[in-house]
């Protein structure tokens, strides 16, 4: 007895779409013409088509489903009226319809769609096998915060994990041109056509998406499109609020200091982190820095400054 599509692919009827899928993909892998050695490769691999045909799309799957319900068609079809058998049009009124208005050409047609495991398809689909796009990949790069600023075309080597034609897993290498354009928030994608998976028999390729990541360092970090800078001053600029010049992202900046700045405040420069379609901020993180005391004229200046703040208790509870 033949295989019913369900059997072919190696699911059950309850099987979801995308363990249908996957089973399909599974077999088309090892059976596929062009890399498989198996001898009825060729006729085993026009049979998952057709059968994935039939069971990845909802409506051919449920008159599929009434098919196996009426096992009685598949056992009387063929044998005609003549020798006071199976009606063909009454079977598929009664099976499907329900009403008295289809004829025998709406049963014919209806085979015909399931190919070989009924006959009618099977030279169709012999002629011309159903083609299936690739699978998107992912991937995600590193790349310097100058370039959310500026924008930047990388030649990246990306090493992604796939599954080869053989159902193998492997890691495929590429090297690719990727323009970075300029505005590009932390975990926005670049989406790259035809760079993902490979098609299946001619079907298009799958995409390549490539999720952006800024290079952190013990300075800057990005939240998004907001950009944390840590920036260096001298006690005496936090105590009197002055004003300093700023290295930052987006270029050299002068900031006016809060009068007594405290270690670790954070002053936001609206709109100066990644230049998005909504900008993000710049925040400035104040490290207070405090000179050594080598020479005998700094270690004076120290000696002033605690004769001048002789109340300040700095362990005192607060």
């Amino acid at each position: 007895m033949a295989k019913n599509y369900y059997e072919e692919l190696g699911v059950t009827r309850k099987a979801s779409a995308d363990e249908i899928k996957k089973a399909y993909r599974k077999l088309a892998r090892k059976y596929h013409p062009d890399i498989s050695k198996e001898k009825d490769a060729e006729e085993k691999m026009q049979a998952i088509n057709v059968a994935y045909d039939t069971l990845s799309n909802a409506e051919k799957k449920a008159e599929y489903d009434q098919l196996l319900d009426h096992p009685q068609g598949f056992n009387n079809f063929g044998q005609g009226a003549a020798q006071g058998g199976f009606d063909g049009a009454q079977f598929y009124r009664q099976g499907f319809t329900g009403g008295e208005q289809a004829d025998f050409s709406g049963f014919e047609d209806l085979f015909g769609r399931f190919g070989a495991g009924f006959g009618g398809g099977q030279q169709q689909h012999q002629r011309q096998q159903r083609s299936y796009r690739g699978e998107d990949q992912h991937a995600s790069i590193e790349v310097d915060l100058d370039i959310a600023y500026h924008g930047s075309t990388q030649q990246i080597t990306l090493q992604i994990p796939t599954v080869n034609a053989y159902g193998e897993p492997e890691v495929q290498r590429k090297t690719l041109q990727v323009k970075v354009p300029k505005g590009m928030k932390e975990g926005q994608q670049i989406r790259l056509s035809g760079q993902g998976q490979s098609g299946i028999n001619g079907g298009a390729n799958g995409d390549l998406y490539i999720e952006i990541q800024y290079k952190d360092t013990d300075r800057v970090h990005v939240e998004g499109s907001d950009v944390y800078l840590t920036v260096d001053v001298a006690p005496w600029e936090a105590a009197l609020g002055q004003g300093i010049e700023v290295k930052t992202p987006a270029g050299p900046l002068n900031v006016n200091l809060p009068h007594n700045a405290k270690q670790g405040q954070q002053l936001r420069l609206k709109d100066k982190g990644i230049p998005n379609k909504t900008p993000g901020h710049l925040y400035l993180i104040l490290n207070i820095v405090f000179p050594p005391a080598h020479s005998e004229k700094e270690k004076q200046a120290y000696q002033q400054l605690a004769e001048a703040f002789a109340s300040f208790e700095p362990r005192s509870s607060h």
